[in-house]
């Protein structure tokens, strides 16, 4: 008998792991929000997380894009974390991937590559060898990074960007859409253009 897996969050992301669960033939159990006027998604109902007791026995995924309010909720909340991997995804098996983590169609992660907990790798994102993606990180749809760059907890590198090889990005960072990142950055900072620059540290706000 397959066991259910519970999505926390009716967001536009939670649409894609659906689809994602449906392709890997894995069995979607209740879809949790706290909107109370959110009642259905795709079709399936939507409970309101506040009714709702989840256990540490049950199968979870945070279908919440925001990569703050993901690291809030897992620690809020006590579960057994399960990732979402589209069967179109082509995954080194000297790879590791998290608890939690989100890996969309046509994602490529390549030979000893490691991806943190709570991630989300969007649609066609390449990460190439060696490289550490920090927990709660979103790669964006299109994203290439070239071998052994590290990517910090909470940052997101935008649709399209490009980040060289053994590139550091800091934690909670924000890379813009395309951008060509060819130096490290900094903890806190947004980076846009090509080549990147840093536009603004939001380590205070």
């Amino acid at each position: 008998m397959a066991i259910e897996t519970i999505l926390y969050g009716a967001s536009g992301h939670c649409k894609v792991i659906i689809d994602i669960l449906e392709c890997a033939q894995m069995k979607i159990g209740t879809i949790l929000d706290e909107n109370p006027n959110t009642t259905a998604i795709l079709g399936r109902p939507v409970a309101q997380a506040s009714q709702f007791n989840i256990r540490p026995t049950d199968n979870l995924i945070l279908s919440i894009g925001n990569n703050k309010v993901r690291k809030l909720l897992s620690a809020k909340l006590n579960a057994n974390y399960v990732q979402a991997i589209h069967p179109k995804a082509i995954i080194s098996k000297h790879s590791s991937i998290g608890a939690g983590t989100v890996i969309m169609a046509g994602v490529i992660i390549n030979a000893d590559a490691t991806i943190g907990t709570h991630c989300i790798i969007n649609t066609a994102a390449v990460v190439e060898h060696d490289c550490v993606i920090e927990d709660f990180v979103h790669l964006s749809p299109n994203v290439s990074l070239a071998g052994g760059v590290q990517v910090g907890e909470g940052s997101q590198v935008g649709i399209g960007a490009t980040v060289i090889q053994g590139i550091k990005i800091g934690k909670w960072s924000v890379i813009g859409a395309g951008a060509v990142i060819i130096s490290d950055v900094p903890d806190y900072s947004v980076v846009v253009g090509n080549p990147g620059r840093i536009i603004k540290n939001t380590q205070h706000e």
